[in-house]
């Protein structure tokens, strides 16, 4: 489990049973060694994580939520070039969120390495169909099997070309090619290559069905949630769910101190979604304890575009 709900259960103990001085210490402690009061059976699962380039993104924060719980990892991502002015990388912002975006992930491969996690990772495209078997065929290879799937690899204009008066071919096929597509032949391959246990959690948004500005995008993950419904009813017989995720405005490193104070007004709760929120969710959906729930979308937004 994370620190963070660590802590919550901790302060739940102290109240309810110690009351003592630093009794609230003593139970932290108490549960951190034990960790018997959440534990997602995902240690030794085999998880293949998609997107995981951005050090401030949900899918390296997901890979470092499963290290923790034990889980083999097979990282896979691909670099996007954007042009960005280096001078303002140093704080959230477009720029930050671009160079990232086009880097590798050598800075997640550094905090593993300082866990001491199994992993392997990958560069690949996930909208190539070779590529996607040739991702499994090395998962595979190394680790024996895939237990668990995370799509977390989309893509997006950045240009203002995803209007209906702009929208090009380009744009369209484009970002079709690696939310919808790619996506789809990933779940293909993990069902070709499941064992007796199997979770897929999709990532969408929480404006999937309706974005305007941002039609494509919006529309290809609302596919990816229409997709969820239907692939979960074709493989519940295996005994794998399909769930869906979408967050709300999260704090990815593309946010920057200016459109922070527009988004969180919008925000029932408050304040931005961090990528450990989502991450948090991704692991209940691919623990033990989720094994009855499929077909879902599970919006991780604070209240926002309920």
């Amino acid at each position: 489990a994370s620190d963070r709900v660590l802590r919550a259960v901790g302060t739940f103990s102290v109240y309810g049973i110690m009351g003592q001085k630093h009794g609230r210490v003593e139970v932290q402690i108490g549960i951190c060694r034990g960790n018997t009061m959440i534990d997602y059976g995902l240690k030794g699962r085999v998880v293949l994580i998609t997107g995981v380039n951005n050090p401030q993104g949900i899918g390296a924060a997901t890979a470092l939520a499963f290290a923790r719980e034990g889980a083999k990892l097979v990282l896979v991502y691909k670099k996007v070039d954007r042009p960005f002015d280096k001078d303002k990388t140093g704080k959230n912002g477009v720029d930050r969120y671009y160079a990232a975006n086009a880097g590798d992930a050598d800075h997640l491969e550094r905090l593993l390495r300082e866990m001491d996690a199994e992993y392997l990772i990958l560069e690949r495209d996930i909208s190539d169909e070779n590529a996607v078997k040739d991702i499994y065929t090395a998962a595979v290879d190394r680790f024996g099997r895939v237990d668990i799937l995370v799509n977390n690899a989309a893509v997006d204009d950045e240009n203002g070309l995803d209007t209906i008066e702009k929208i090009t071919q380009n744009v369209i096929d484009d970002t079709f090619a690696v939310n919808v597509r790619g996506s789809v032949l990933m779940i293909r391959e993990l069902v070709s290559h499941r064992g007796d246990f199997g979770r897929v959690i999709n990532l969408s948004t929480d404006a999937a069905q309706i974005f305007a500005g941002q039609i494509t995008y919006g529309a290809s993950k609302a596919t990816l949630e229409a997709l969820t419904r239907s692939i979960a009813l074709e493989v519940a017989k295996y005994g794998i769910t399909v769930n869906s995720v979408a967050p709300g405005p999260t704090q990815t490193g593309w946010i920057d101190e200016e459109f922070e104070k527009v988004v969180i007004p919008l925000i029932p709760m408050g304040k931005l979604i961090k990528p450990e929120d989502i991450a948090d969710t991704i692991l209940f959906l691919a623990s033990e304890k989720a094994g009855m729930l499929t077909g879902q979308v599970i919006k991780v937004s604070g209240g926002h575009a309920l």
